[in-house]
């Protein structure tokens, strides 16, 4: 069987996500966390959420992509049973057999997701229309024997003496946000 995990390929979800899932956590969809709220009136990381995360099982957090992995019958039961004590604990099940069962039909549906081969990537985008929630996944596929590859990296530079650095530009990225809302000059 197959499940997913999620993955972080670069820093960006702890920028997007108000807690971003740990990488290798088991996930799922997520739609569910969202059960209270008015999608139409989330700003934000809360917006960026719901409109882009899976929701990673044990730390609660969100990740952009997740990745199909092998898995046992002892690795769902395990994160059954996670979920089911997550739905208790954190959204409002009235008791952990309620919370079984819908936990084991989000990982059903988590499920569903892994009928590509392992390794394949998947980004959810999800919307409100007409009050109902509305899911597109969309899978990433690597081309040929080549692991992904990272979506940023960074590099050191130095000046043309070894060991001179380059004079670092500093960004106000909370000036340059001020400016902005200040709205044109």
């Amino acid at each position: 069987m197959k499940l997913i995990r999620t993955i972080r390929l670069d820093p960006s979800d702890t920028f997007v996500f108000e807690r971003a899932a740990e990488p290798g956590e088991w996930a799922v969809s997520g739609a569910f966390a969202f059960w209270n709220a008015d999608p139409d009136t989330l700003e934000g990381k809360a917006r960026s959420a719901f409109r882009s995360g899976f929701l990673g099982v044990e730390s609660l957090g969100w990740s952009t992509l997740v990745q199909i992995v092998e898995a046992s019958a002892v690795d769902r039961a395990a994160l059954v049973e996670r979920l089911a004590q997550q739905l208790v604990a954190n959204f409002g099940a009235p008791d952990i057999g309620a919370a079984h069962a819908a936990a084991d039909e989000e990982v059903t549906f988590a499920e569903s997701l892994c009928n590509h081969p392992s390794d394949t990537l998947i980004a959810v985008h999800r919307a409100s229309e007409d009050g109902d929630v509305r899911e597109a996944f969309r899978t990433l596929h690597p081309r040929g024997d080549r692991k992904p590859m990272r979506a940023f990296s960074f590099l050191e530079v130095q000046g043309e003496d070894e060991g001179e650095e380059q004079p670092g530009d500093e960004v106000d990225l909370v000036a340059l946000a001020a400016d902005k809302n200040a709205g044109p000059r």
